[in-house]
């Protein structure tokens, strides 16, 4: 008999994930992942290893400034319907064409030398960032709209996994092929992963819990279509802390995270080092933060796993300061990078889980790209604009003390809004349990 409640037990743990909407989550979240990777920590290698200086080098990190910005556009993504393509569905449509975007942007980055014509390889890169924005705003939308609040968490963290996979097997692709065949032929061959999101789209659908948006006539309509996400977000009580929140939680994680590359560079790592234990040890590091994430929102509840996963990530920045005293070190950099990548797997469950349910589910695509675009505009803007000058004046071990410090004031913020009931109070409709859903005894409670 208690073998038989265990392997229960066990199977309802496992059988969440198994959903067609999680399971959708995972492949979108591939998609999602490899276009960030491919002007994120490879492009910085493929600049370092051309000569590019630091201070160049850094600055590409304003090429993410399109990630927080996109909630500017995102509803011309919840609004309009293209034409033609629109037929087969607003989400699907959207993902169809911004996916196709980013194939060719991507290709076009690739075939571009950084040594001969490095604002060509700016403007290329510029390209990517939109393009993978847009792309992010419709992957995130139809996410949320294809989950359950019940699957929420679940949903989160298959999101993760798959925007991991996709990074770390985009990344260490373009690495292997860069080694053998050359930088061209390596961003051609990660730009097919954007199909894993076509495919999924043609299989799902247009999802059940969708808002079709009013037509719209006339440019008031327009307007009024416009500022409508922003505007019955920030009428919630306790808007603007929750929006404080959301802009400096991930600041330290932000600033560490984008100048990794450089450190293993300087420490005099390989691309095959810096693939197995960079890309290797902390995918597999991801995936065991990302189930104990899932865990611990199902567990303990929203607000109590969020404020855990806060701590863990600012603790974790600790670790590359000690790499950076120590050397070079295989075990000290697996150490580090299999921390925070644990560390980021929980938080990357509970926090965006958190996010999704701020969601009104009228206006998924913009309340979703506001809020995911906040989370790490200031730890982008000062990465692009000063993280090269302070490593050079300072030094690396200094610097991710500071990163640490830089995290605090996000835990403390979380806690006090957890204490005085505003967690609860600004969720939005994504987060509301309604007719057709279902409602599970394991789900978190508020």
């Amino acid at each position: 008999m208690g073998e038989q409640i265990e392997r229960r037990t066990m199977w309802d743990g496992v059988r969440p994930y198994l959903e067609p909407a999680p399971l959708a989550a995972l492949f979108l979240g591939i998609s999602s992942g490899f276009p960030f990777a491919m002007i994120a920590a490879t492009l910085t290698t493929r600049l370092a290893e051309a000569g590019i200086e630091k201070s160049t080098v850094t600055a590409f990190a304003l090429t993410f400034l399109a990630y927080n910005f996109k909630w500017l556009w995102a509803p011309i993504i919840d609004a309009i319907k293209l034409p033609l393509l629109g037929r087969i569905g607003q989400r699907v449509s959207w993902l169809i064409f911004t996916a196709i975007l980013v194939m060719v942007s991507i290709v076009y980055l690739g075939s571009l030398d950084p040594s001969a014509d490095i604002a060509a390889v700016a403007v290329a890169a510029i390209l990517v960032g939109v393009a993978g924005a847009t792309f992010d705003i419709v992957i995130d939308a139809y996410r949320i709209e294809l989950l359950e609040p019940r699957q929420l968490g679940v949903g989160s963290g298959m999101s993760q996994y798959g925007w991991r996979i996709g990074a770390a097997a985009a990344g260490a692709t373009a690495l292997i092929v860069a080694q053998r065949y050359g930088w061209q032929m390596a961003y051609t061959s990660v730009a097919f992963f954007a199909l894993f999101a076509i495919g999924t789209g043609l299989v799902m659908g247009e999802p059940a819990r969708r808002i079709e948006p009013k037509p719209l006539k006339g440019p008031l309509a327009a307007a009024i279509a416009y500022v409508s996400p922003l505007a019955e977000f920030f009428k919630r009580k306790g808007a603007m802390l929750v929006l404080v929140f959301v802009l400096i939680h991930k600041l330290g994680d932000t600033l560490a995270n984008l100048t990794f590359r450089l450190l293993f560079e300087d420490l005099g790592y390989s691309k095959d080092e810096i693939a197995i234990y960079d890309v290797g040890v902390g995918f597999w590091a991801l995936l065991v933060g990302v189930f104990v994430g899932g865990f611990l929102y199902a567990r303990l509840g929203m607000k109590k796993s969020v404020l855990i996963s806060l701590i863990l990530m600012a603790v974790s920045n600790f670790g590359f300061a000690a790499l950076a005293a120590v050397g070079h070190s295989n075990i000290g950099m697996a150490s580090a990078i299999g921390f925070e990548n644990f560390a980021s797997g929980i938080g990357g469950v509970c926090v965006v889980a958190y996010l999704s349910a701020l969601c009104n589910l009228n206006f998924t695509a913009t309340q979703f790209a506001l809020l995911s675009a906040a989370a790490s505009i200031l730890g982008r803007f000062v990465t692009g604009t000063t993280a090269g000058s302070l490593i050079e004046n300072f030094g690396y071990v200094d610097f991710y003390l500071l990163t640490t410090a830089l995290a605090l004031p996000g835990v403390l913020l979380f806690w006090w809004m957890m204490h005085k009931g505003l967690v609860d109070q600004s969720l939005g409709t994504a987060g509301e349990i309604s007719t057709g859903d279902v409602e599970s005894p394991a789900d978190e409670p508020r």
